[in-house]
Parts: structure tokens; sequence; C-alpha cells
């Protein structure tokens, strides 16, 4: 027990050295920017000083025009990724119940999956327009891949004698689900959940670049088409710091629903 205290204590140690590590890293990164910049070893009209970038930053986050566009944008990425989960975790767990739905439909996502999510936006604009439909449609369809997938592999990795057990003990099919299947297979839902949370950030940008009025992805290519270069790095900014602040909270969420998962491990 003292030995496993010991163990922790030297994780957390370790975590908050690294955590620390990582923002020296991100300090000298900026320092080189901004000397690298103010020396003119770059073309500052293409590469202005980081100073310049965050007074424009705070600029635009005490003014609510930043706060604006990226509202819009969580909003449509909230659309699709959610719609995914509701859609294709179920599928995953009946695709990876039944033998014979996988083989009926292992031809049509295979099919799909590798198809690049940027071709689909030009088939999206056709039949949805420039709205916000074909944003939610083309978040929707990139991250059912990641999800439905690792639904599949989490629920046929299950032990099988959790599954014997729920039989034995007379729980029916739905009752086995959301007893022992779903909590089982949770951890590597999980993590589809969040390679798709990369991705719709991604493509809701992508997608707010090629026909979009707002959003945070049109804000950053308006101001490289106006030249308002420490615009776009203020919004290419904002956008690191949404999808950093996002990882994290979907750490935090998982991991307290996940904790009896964790402490599993930690016992191993």
């Amino acid at each position: 027990m003292a030995a496993r205290h010991e163990n922790e204590r030297n994780l957390v140690t370790w975590g908050r050295e690294s955590k620390l590590n990582g923002v020296l890293v991100v300090l000298a990164v900026l320092a080189a920017w901004e000397l690298v910049s103010r020396l003119e070893l770059l073309n500052p009209l293409f590469f202005p000083p980081m100073s310049k970038i965050l007074k424009s930053f705070f600029a635009l986050i005490f003014s609510g025009e930043i706060p604006e566009q990226v509202l819009a944008s969580i909003k449509r990425a909230a659309a699709g990724y959610f719609l995914a989960a509701i859609a294709f975790i179920p599928l995953g767990i009946v695709m990876g119940l039944f033998d014979g739905v996988r083989r009926a439909l292992e031809v049509v996502v295979e099919t799909a999956r590798p198809i690049p999510p940027p071709v689909i936006v030009p088939v999206a604009m056709l039949f949805f327009g420039l709205g916000d439909g074909m944003k939610i449609f083309v978040i929707f369809f990139s991250c059912a891949w990641p999800i439905l997938l690792n639904t599949i592999d989490g629920v046929r990795n299950i032990d099988r004698v959790l599954v014997h057990t729920a039989r034995t003990f007379g729980l029916s099919q739905s009752k086995a689900i959301m007893k022992v299947i779903l909590p089982a297979a949770s951890p590597q839902i999980v993590t589809g959940l969040r390679i798709s949370l990369a991705i719709t950030l991604i493509l809701v940008v992508i997608s707010e670049m090629v026909g979009s009025t707002d959003g945070i992805g049109y804000f950053i290519l308006d101001a490289q088409r106006r030249l308002k270069v420490d615009r776009m790095y203020a919004g290419m900014l904002s956008l690191a710091l949404l999808g950093y602040l996002l990882n994290r909270l979907f750490v935090l969420i998982s991991n307290t629903f996940l904790s009896w998962h964790r402490g599993m491990r930690a016992e191993r």
C-alpha cells in the first residue's frame, strides 16, 4: 500500500513537471517568434511580432468579435458531433454484438471510411447548400468512423464471461447492454469520441472557409484575404486555445465517469 501511494505521488510530481516544461517551451517559442520578427529575419508583414498578435487577440476578445465567431463554430461542431455519437454508438454496439449485422454492413463502412472528409464538402453543398446543414453533415460524416469502429472493437473485445454471466442471471438483451456491455466497452468508446473531437474542429474550420459568413474559420480566411495578418494569427490562436480547452474538458469529464476503469488499471 505504501509503495502504491509513493507511485501515485511520483506520477503527480512528474505530471506537474511535464506541464511546467510544456509552458516553458511555449514561452520560448513565443519569445523566439518575437525576436525573429523584430530582427526582420522573416518578412514582418507576413510574420508580425508576437506582441502585436497578442495585442490584436486581446482586443478582439474584449470587443466580443472572436467570442461571437467561436460561439457560431461551437454550435455547428456540437450539432454534428453529438448527432454522430447518438447515431453511431448504438450502431457500433449492434454490429459488435451480432456478426451477421457486422458482415452485412462491413463493405459499406470500409468503402465510406477512407473517403477524405474535405471531399464530402462539395457533395454536402450540393444537397444542403451553404447553410449550417452542410457544415453539420460534414462534421457528422467525419466523426462517424472513429466512433463506430472504436465502439465495435470495444464491444467485440469484452470478456465473454461477463456476457454469459448476464444471461445466466436472466437479464434481457436491453438490460445486458445497459448494465454490462456498454460500461465494459465505454473506455474504447470514449477513445473514439476523443479522436472525433479533434476531427470536429478541423472540419468545422474547413467547412466555414468554403462557404460561410461567420465562424472562426471564416474569420481567419477573411483576415488573410484582407491582409490583416495579426487578426489572422489571433484567430488561429483562439482556435488553438479552444482545442486545448475542449480536450481538457473532455479528459476531465471522461476521468470522472471512468474513475472505476482508472482504479482497475492502478490495481493491476
